[in-house]
């Protein structure tokens, strides 16, 4: 039925793929292409005898985008599911114009070099207008809107679960349980552990930016942005228990805010232990959390990327994480007249994960979304030409298929409120 190409072999990538050969109807042929082939190959020889998928393996550089526009000519792709690095996000996007595929991620845009000088003028026009601190953000990916319309293809953008799942909980409350909604919390819990004194449940590098970064949350449509980590309330999660979580920025206070303009807040919530918020603090101080290249013995290097290098490889915690994530929205507004409180939300265990899959429920979380995004494209559920965050979509098919392959809803009509 399609041809799909997944750049990436990290862990969210081996989740997607995973999934997407549990489906061959949908997924008649996979490319796993990245830049280290060998886990290609590897990943490719555990699956293919357990699908009916036809599965092929490509090394590719996602920065050449002469490289990529070979690949999705030769392999003649109907849709590239970006899982690596957002970084990448423009120049995948370019290809997929080039060569008429259809386009998914799971995480905006930013720019490796925060310091690249182009970017970083309009980055602090940006601050200044609107008080809006990010260095992830969708005005890049936005511009591509006509471009991709003009061509009659599709691109999703931010297909995980927080961006994705959230904003498609958002549209379905907001088709099935509200006429109004007045405010939105996002709240995302990892009540995982693992034996290691410091890890991040998914790419450091990503992970580490944006938890160091200033924090910011809407109201009435304006940005107020506050120091990182200085937000901090507590909330008692099904499946895990009492957890601190701390207020962020994340992407789809951005894409929701613009689609749904009558919320009146809109904020964001992590849950962090002390000991992850003391080890990255001293980290910080220490200069190893900077993306600006620093010399070290007659060479430049990036801290935050050697720092990459030396922490526990998110993919490899599966077999040592155990507990649940649990992730979602919760809403105040008014159905029929009357004030109403809703929340709607997913709990994930690890350790069911790592059966199925062979990974922790953080990379499941982002990776089963994905595949499920692509499907909705590929069969036609989701097929307006254009750039589409996930709250622009129609909920109902995507929420049905997170319910059959993996990631069940859970709602509550009378939920505690995060004051």
């Amino acid at each position: 039925m399609s041809k799909v190409i997944v750049i990436g072999c990290g862990g969210v990538a081996t989740v997607g793929i995973v999934k997407c050969c549990q489906h061959p109807e949908v997924f008649e042929e996979l490319c796993i292409a990245s830049r280290t082939v060998s886990k290609c190959d590897a990943l490719k020889e555990k699956l293919q005898p357990n699908t009916k998928t036809k599965i092929s393996t490509a090394q590719i550089d996602a920065y050449d985008f002469n490289a990529l526009c070979k690949l999705f000519k030769e392999f003649k792709a109907d849709m590239i599911l970006n899982l690596g690095l957002p970084y990448q996000n423009l120049i995948i996007m370019d290809a997929c114009l080039a060569c008429g595929c259809h386009y998914l991620d799971t995480a905006a845009y930013e720019p490796e070099n925060v310091d690249e000088p182009v970017w970083r003028k309009r980055y602090e026009q940006r601050v200044k207008e609107k008080n809006f601190h990010a260095y992830f953000d969708y005005s890049y990916q936005w511009e591509y809107r006509k471009k991709f319309e003009d061509a009659g293809l599709v691109c999703i953008l931010g297909c995980g679960f927080d961006p994705g799942v959230t904003q498609a909980y958002v549209a379905y409350a907001k088709k099935h349980e509200f006429d109004t909604i007045d405010t939105l919390d996002i709240l995302d819990c990892n009540g995982g552990t693992n034996p290691y004194p410091f890890a991040t449940n998914f790419n450091p590098e990503i992970n580490l930016r944006e938890v160091s970064s200033p924090a910011a949350y809407m109201v009435d449509g304006k940005w107020i942005t506050v120091p990182a980590l200085s937000i901090k309330r507590e909330y008692n999660f099904d499946e895990v228990g009492m957890k601190d979580m701390y207020l962020l920025h994340h992407e789809e206070i951005e894409a929701i805010g613009a689609t749904f303009p009558e919320i009146k807040r809109i904020r964001f919530y992590m849950t962090f232990s002390q000991s992850y918020i003391n080890h990255m603090m001293c980290l910080k101080d220490c200069g190893m959390l900077e993306a600006k290249p620093v010399m070290f013995e007659g060479r430049e290097i990036i801290p935050i990327q050697f720092l990459k290098k030396m922490l526990p490889d998110p993919a490899t915690l599966g077999a040592v994480t155990k507990g649940y994530t649990n992730i979602g929205c919760i809403f105040t507004g008014k159905k029929d007249g009357k004030e109403k409180k809703y929340y709607i939300y997913n709990c994930c265990s690890h350790e069911e994960s790592y059966k199925e899959t062979g990974l922790q429920g953080v990379s499941y979380t982002t990776g089963v979304p994905a595949m499920c995004g692509a499907m909705m494209v590929l069969t036609g559920k989701w097929n307006t030409p254009g750039v589409h965050t996930v709250e622009e979509l129609n909920p109902d098919p995507f929420i049905e298929a997170l319910d059959k392959y993996g990631l069940p809803k859970r709602e509550s009509y009378n939920p505690v409120m995060v004051d």
